[in-house]
């Protein structure tokens, strides 16, 4: 148990479901396990005897939460009280008599600590702009006129009838463009006008302008246009209706009414700008976060990118594919999700399970299809192990290799038959595990979607995956740290428990792991690579001219590439699991060129005698007498404070060019064409 011996209390649920009071008693060691059959009810008083004895509890029922918090209210409101489903996910099953050891895994992972969560506050008075194009905009804002400060902007070329007294105002104007958040939206806006008073039988407007800006707290979007953001349902304080469905204007208004005062919302982005791979000295890298975020809040900021926590809407696919990790998930971090899996995967097996299958889901989608599977089908098969996360597209790599290492057979995903939003960093994610599971033995296909709004369908396909190679030494590592370090300690693990180890798996374009090749023979070592490296994989030695790399370190950002003037590097993508203990390896290493007069290394003998071959007998600067030539080429093999003295005890005038031929002119090529037909006609 996370947290030391706990008492446990379960209850059979006015026996509906049978309990394996062994199995649970067997991988939750040192608790003190009470079994009940109505503890909400008859069996309420040991409840109470286990909160008074102030002993850190789990209660495996979450259906009356609420009146078990209500009784330790009254008696122990500092207890710590965990409240574990194990009724729908476990116990209301076809597969109930199986299901004791994952019962006691879901205890256990019950009882694992949370995750401190930060939060970011909104600030909101209540000035809300209702756009729309009819007479519905006036009705919506004729509902909020008490409540809030009501703008309504009608978007050309409507025709409303005019108000018999002005209670808020009614501009025309239509949205060009609008950016915000709840408590601080602004928007630009195009054929802006006022109405005219004297308006008779329709409301008419004055002059109209381009480029008007309006500010407000809340938008209330009746156009029935296009929406104003991406992903318009993520963004706070920005409501959206069809204005031709009455019942959805009304459930807006009523929305928009509640949306005064301050509001929190989990922070769920930590993002350490130090680490970021997006670009170096203007030239881009990686891309992965920017490609992915359906809300638009994340954007570039020089050598790395800005996460808007007002706007991010915890997706968390940017945290799932950075490759830095300087984009690291906070709801929970990625090492806090791995302990619920090494908690939940282990006491499973410990409790005598076999064939672990990861169900991971969230709670607005997931946890009402897994109720109603419970309800009204079959339930969960007994080795399905479901867990809540708060986005299914939050989860990276790192925590599906620790499932494998721990001893999973088999992870799925559960998502909403039609998605709202762009999948592909998952499907990246996905596409990046495939080949590492494959190549270490445990299959094809042991990573999945499961896309579906129909409980049968879920619990079909749960029951349809074949039985799968575990892994045959289970790891049990404990996580602890930053994501690409968990990252990296969950594929070792994972290489050490797999059924059959290899040292170098290849992976995808794209993939977050890999090594650089260089054309050695193209390469000056002008070292260019190594300032752009974001992450130390290139390297140098101040003693000689070298070039060094650490494939760990690498996270195929592209920098190099894309800096490298001589475009001699090429990246390969792969997952060496040997890396992590190699030492750096040397890409090329040549001997330093001397200064000719004072010794110090400046360059690289092959660089300098390359210029020297470039320059001698054919610039104006290397030309003329033997001596004065030799001379003159000597300066090239010296530093560059040697040089500068050399070139003053030899007065070299570094503008003693010979003239320049005059330019030639239009009038000069006409006049030598002229001059050449009258020498073919015999004119000359």
């Amino acid at each position: 148990m996370a947290d030391g011996p706990r008492n446990i209390l379960i209850c059979s649920c006015d026996d509906t479901m049978p309990l394996d009071e062994q199995a649970v008693k067997r991988a939750c060691r040192g608790a003190r396990l009470g079994v009940a059959h109505q503890l909400c009810r008859l069996e309420l008083e040991s409840f109470r005897k286990s909160v008074a004895s102030g002993e850190p509890l789990t209660v495996a029922c979450t259906q009356e939460a609420t009146l078990f918090s209500q009784v330790a209210e009254d008696i122990g409101p500092d207890t710590d009280i965990r409240f574990v489903n194990i009724r729908e996910t476990a116990g209301w099953s076809s597969d109930a008599k199986a299901a004791g050891p994952k019962m006691a895994a879901l205890i256990a992972a019950g009882a694992e600590p949370s995750a401190e969560i930060p939060y970011v506050s909104f600030e909101s008075e209540g000035v809300i702009l209702v756009y729309g194009r009819d007479e519905t905009a006036l009705e919506a804002a004729q509902l909020l006129k008490d409540q809030l400060d009501v703008t309504v902007l009608i978007k050309p070329p409507a025709t409303i009838g005019p108000p018999r007294a002005t209670e808020f105002p009614v501009v025309a104007g239509s949205v060009r463009s609008a950016k915000g958040y709840l408590g601080n939206f602004e928007l630009t806006v195009d054929d802006y006008a006022q109405p005219t008073p004297s308006s008779r039988d329709a409301l008419r407007f004055g002059p109209a302008k381009n480029g008007a800006t309006s500010r407000c707290d809340i938008i209330l979007d009746l156009s029935g246009g296009a929406a104003l953001f991406s992903a318009a349902d993520l963004r706070d304080g920005y409501l959206r209706a069809d204005p031709t469905e009455p019942a959805a204007v009304l459930k807006a208004v009523l929305k928009a009414r509640d949306l005064t005062g301050t509001f929190d919302k989990p922070r769920y982005i930590d993002f350490t700008a130090d680490i970021c791979a997006h670009s170096r000295s203007k030239i881009v890298g990686c891309n992965r976060c920017l490609d992915l975020c359906p809300t638009g809040a994340i954007a570039p900021a020089g050598d790395h990118v800005t996460i808007d926590a007002h706007i991010c809407a915890g997706c968390g696919q940017c945290a799932a594919v950075c490759p830095t990790g300087a984009a690291a998930y906070a709801m929970p971090p990625a090492d806090a999700l791995m302990r619920k899996l090494r908690t939940l995967v282990t006491t499973y097996r410990e409790a005598g399970g076999e064939q672990p299958v990861i169900l991971l889901h969230d709670d607005a989608h997931g946890a009402p299809l897994i109720d109603a599977l419970a309800r009204f089908g079959g339930g969960l098969p007994a080795n399905a192990l479901p867990l809540a996360v708060n986005e299914v597209t939050q989860v990276g790599l790192e925590a599906l290799a620790a499932a494998f290492a721990y001893g999973a057979v088999a992870v799925r995903f559960l998502l909403r038959a039609k998605p709202r939003h762009d999948l592909t960093g998952l499907h990246r994610t996905l596409a990046l595990a495939e080949p590492i599971l494959a190549g270490l033995g445990f299959g094809s296909g042991r990573v999945a979607l499961i896309e579906t709004d129909d409980p049968d369908m879920l619990g079909a396909q749960l029951r349809a995956i074949e039985p799968g190679i575990g892994a045959p030494r289970p790891a049990s590592f404990m996580p602890t740290g930053g994501k690409r370090d968990v990252m990296r300690l969950a594929l070792r693990e994972l290489q050490r428990a797999a059924p059959t180890p290899v040292d170098v798996v290849p992976l995808p374009a794209g993939a977050p792991f890999g090594k650089i090749d260089v054309n050695v023979a193209g390469c000056t070592l002008c070292l260019a690579c190594v300032s752009a490296c974001p992450t130390g994989a290139l390297g140098d030695d101040p003693e000689k001219p070298t070039l060094r790399f650490s494939e760990d370190a690498c996270v195929q950002c592209g920098l190099c590439k894309a800096t490298c003037p001589e475009k001699v590097i090429t990246l390969t993508p792969q997952l060496d699991f040997r890396a992590a203990t190699a030492t750096a390896r040397v890409l090329k290493q040549e001997e330093p060129f001397c200064c000719i007069r004072c010794n110090k290394p400046f360059g690289t003998k092959s660089t300098i005698e390359r210029v020297i071959a470039k320059l001698e007998g054919k610039h104006w600067m290397f030309q003329g007498k033997a001596m004065e030539q030799a001379a003159r080429l000597d300066m090239l093999k010296m530093c560059e404070d040697c040089r500068v003295v050399a070139a003053t005890d030899a007065d070299f005038d570094p503008y003693g060019a010979p003239p320049r031929p005059a330019v030639r002119t239009t009038e000069d090529y006409l006049r030598e064409r002229e001059e050449r037909e009258r020498m073919e006609r015999g004119e000359g």
